[in-house]
């Protein structure tokens, strides 16, 4: 049977992070502007998609929908001691190389499974500007798979915090803002499939266009 929620440990871990690193820096360092935060389920299986363009953009999302986020990383750091661990119960599920989207939706729909809320970038990768260029469909299958909703997200600012060559990040101004969430599509049809891709897609550059 389906968890509501997270494991407890996993939970008290994310608080932790959150008020001791994640929010201070967020709020403080760069100043940071949420929006829209009242809209997140905080029960139940949900697909958070958002834009990408920093490192950053992980632990922010977790931070700012109040409720754990597991995102993919790469096998090979949860064979290393102690960390490997922690990113574990942080929400980090392992996706091997190779193994491309469908490893990595296997992966999600385990997490969604165990009560968690799974973050899916829906470029698929950074882009320089944090524009949505090309949306993957892999978010509305997962969406379609397990019937839960997603969360449209944008991240405003987040591409500025490291430029090429910078070792240490700059106190750049960063706006979260939360959209309202969006039904998952009622079968795995293609067209079914690129209509909610686009509709997250047009949600998040909303978003993202009323800037600062």
């Amino acid at each position: 049977m389906p968890r509501s929620r997270e494991p407890r440990i996993s939970l008290m871990l994310y608080h932790l992070f959150k008020w001791s690193v994640v929010s201070p820096m967020l709020h403080l360092y760069f100043r940071g502007r949420l929006y829209g935060a009242e809209q997140v389920p905080q029960q139940g299986p949900l697909i958070v998609v958002s834009n990408h363009a920093s490192d950053f953009d992980p632990p922010m999302v977790s931070n700012c929908v109040g409720r754990p986020v597991a995102f993919m990383a790469k096998a090979e750091l949860f064979q290393v001691p102690i960390l490997g661990q922690a990113i574990q119960l942080y929400g980090a599920y392992p996706v091997k190389r190779g193994t491309g989207d469908r490893g990595a939706i296997r992966a999600a729909l385990a997490m969604l499974e165990n009560g968690w809320a799974v973050g899916v970038f829906l470029t698929g990768t950074r882009t320089a500007d944090g524009e949505i260029i090309d949306p993957k469909p892999g978010a509305a299958w997962i969406a379609a798979k397990a019937q839960a909703p997603l969360l449209p997200v944008s991240l405003w600012g987040t591409q500025k915090i490291l430029r090429r060559g910078q070792r240490f990040p700059r106190p750049v101004p960063v706006t979260v803002r939360i959209g309202q969430p969006i039904a998952p599509p009622p079968s795995l049809e293609r067209a079914a499939l690129e209509s909610v891709t686009q509709e997250c897609a047009a949600a998040i550059t909303a978003l993202h266009n009323l800037g600062r």
